[in-house]
């Protein structure tokens, strides 16, 4: 702005008029300016002291967010009006975020009582899943953000208490099943011993020998596998997967005993392309038995069917065969370590019963469930089921917090 004709008019009016000295005026027009001056030096900084306190926040909110990206345990943000503006992968797996809302009340509660406090706040708690007698064990913190966003960790627990129960009961079995082998290989060897001037017994009992020590070898892979699965946080090592990719790589898996036993596999997917949040690894374990026990009790020539389809929110994983079926009475046990129906046809496939095991703690850590169908002499239909995840819900993974 052009002060000088105003200063000029001023002065002359000021002189003309009131008959004021120039030394006066001259003080009362810098005094004038300096007025003016400062007026506009308010104004403009005004907006500039409310972008000096804004661009601190939005610098901790950004750096929540690359933060969550790095971040092992199921971690959050929930903003101000309660919608999850960020969530981990782990997050979604463990069943924490329902649409954009989270789906546990004690959650919310603990959310909005920390965002009040403005402390840091933590809670133990077991949470529904929507199975029966099926409960998730959590540990949760949760500390205002400002602005009414929260960031909310869970630490899943669930393992520890149902490891618990499960080593007890593991222990006792495990000690029966690799005494048989290791007795038959010891008393195999004496036979061996004893039979050295008998040279046409000994290729039977080297046959023998080696049979007993696959199947111990068998059994230590499968219990090795249980201990890993049983083992790992799923939380910690899941991630966004095609479960397509995971069924074909289960089939590839058992393509020489499909071969071996003459039995085709066949593979059918409603979409080229089914996501779900998860351990690639431990869901391809789980499939892989599911699909080798389906060979194994299927007859030469026989068709294993696997089919993978979306229906009412659920992922279903379905491994149908012909073959011999299972009896009513042992349909409650067929999950339980070291259970065989058929023991004759185990020893002879080197079955360790622990396949099937495997399968239902794969899909009880993925918080889903399996479901049997079979009739003796029509066969079965086993059903990995898994919750599917929202295209929506997906998307918190990725984006950036929407922080309004």
């Amino acid at each position: 702005m052009n002060l000088y004709p105003i200063m000029r008019e001023s002065y002359h009016y000021l002189t003309y008029s009131l008959g004021m000295q120039t030394s006066q005026i001259t003080l009362l027009l810098i005094g004038i300016v300096l007025g003016v001056f400062g007026a506009f030096l308010f104004l403009a900084m005004r907006p500039r002291k409310k972008v000096a306190q804004t661009k601190p926040q939005n610098a901790v909110m950004q750096g929540v967010n690359e933060i969550l990206d790095v971040l092992g345990p199921s971690a959050l943000i929930v903003n101000s009006t309660n919608y999850v503006a960020r969530a981990t992968a782990a997050a979604i797996a463990l069943g924490l975020v329902d649409g954009r809302t989270l789906g546990h009340k004690r959650l919310s509660a603990l959310v909005a009582k920390a965002r009040e406090t403005q402390e840091v706040l933590s809670i133990e708690a077991s949470l529904p899943t929507g199975r029966k007698d099926v409960k998730l064990f959590v540990g949760a913190r949760a500390k205002s953000l400002g602005d009414g966003n929260v960031l909310l960790i869970v630490d899943d627990r669930t393992e520890s208490h149902r490891l618990d129960e499960m080593r007890k009961d593991f222990m006792a079995n495990i000690s029966h099943e690799l005494k048989t082998p290791i007795g038959a290989v010891g008393l195999l060897s004496e036979a061996m011993e004893n039979s050295l001037d008998q040279p046409d017994l000994l290729p039977k009992l080297v046959k023998s020998i080696r049979k007993e020590s696959k199947r111990l070898s068998s059994l230590v892979q499968d219990i090795i596998q249980l201990s890993r699965i049983q083992g790992v946080s799923r939380v910690a090592t899941s991630k966004q997967i095609n479960l397509v990719d995971v069924v074909k790589e289960a089939i590839d898996r058992n393509s020489w005993r499909s071969e071996k036993h003459d039995v085709t596999i066949e593979f059918e997917s409603e979409k080229p392309r089914i996501e779900a949040i998860g351990d690639a690894e431990m869901l391809t374990v789980a499939v892989k038995n599911l699909i080798e026990n389906a060979i194994i009790y299927s007859n030469a020539g026989a068709i294993v069917a696997v089919v993978l389809d979306t229906k009412d929110g659920q992922v279903d994983i379905r491994v149908k065969d012909s073959g011999i079926g299972i009896a009513k009475e042992d349909l409650s046990r067929i999950f339980e370590r070291f259970y065989r129906v058929d023991q004759s046809r185990s020893r002879e496939t080197g079955g360790t019963g622990l396949g099937l095991s495997i399968v239902k703690h794969a899909a009880l850590t993925h918080q889903g469930d399996v479901h049997l169908f079979s009739k003796p002499g029509i066969g079965s239909t086993f059903t990995l089921r898994l919750p599917a995840v929202d295209k929506k819900v997906l998307k918190l993974t990725k984006r950036k917090a929407d922080l309004g």
